[in-house]
């Protein structure tokens, strides 16, 4: 069973090195071919390419703390690679695996950016809600959360998430009991 769990960790770390490398891809693109030049319009009024370095996080909160932004990735990417380890490797979970494999690729693709220039590329452009510039690292974290999400509330049973639990000494036993 454990070489089964080896094998579902390598294929994970390979979904995240693909989903990665087509993130880095397409900001080598942006730089190439849209810094320093006119939007390009996709849908009038609608929907555009336009460059942008985002020095802050999400929606340009925490702008100039790269630190910090970075810290906090970390943390991300630590809990985010303890779910991997402790998800079971049933083909029940496969969607969970492809998903935390997402948020890893994102969180990534973002900190590699953060580290390397001191911001991320965004390109990405709603105009017609004037949605905040993204990538497509900020697009399989919000896929990635809000499908986990679904999938906790309407899937998953809360029996099958025990996994997940750190446990004590304690666990399991009577609180009232004497140790």
């Amino acid at each position: 069973m454990k070489n089964n769990k080896w094998i579902w960790l390598g294929l994970d770390c390979v979904w995240v090195i693909l989903l990665l490398a087509f993130d880095q891809y397409t900001k080598l693109l942006a730089v190439k071919r849209l810094k320093d030049q006119a939007p390009i319009v996709i849908w009038k009024n609608v929907f555009q390419l336009e460059y942008l370095e985002n020095r802050g996080s999400a929606f340009g909160l925490f702008q100039n703390q790269k630190i910090f932004l970075l810290a906090v990735g970390f943390l991300f990417m630590g809990f985010v690679f303890y779910l991997l380890v402790k998800l079971p490797t049933k083909r029940r979970f496969l969607a969970l695996h492809v998903l935390l494999g997402c948020l890893m690729a994102g969180g990534i693709g973002n900190m590699i950016d953060r580290f390397v220039q001191g911001y991320v590329v965004d390109f990405f452009y709603f105009i017609l809600i004037r949605f905040p510039i993204f990538n497509v690292a900020d697009i399989y974290i919000v896929v990635a959360a809000f499908t986990i999400a679904f999938l906790f509330f309407f899937v998953y049973r809360d029996e099958e998430m025990d996994f997940w639990m750190i446990r004590s000494e304690n666990s399991g036993k009577d609180p009232k009991e004497k140790v």
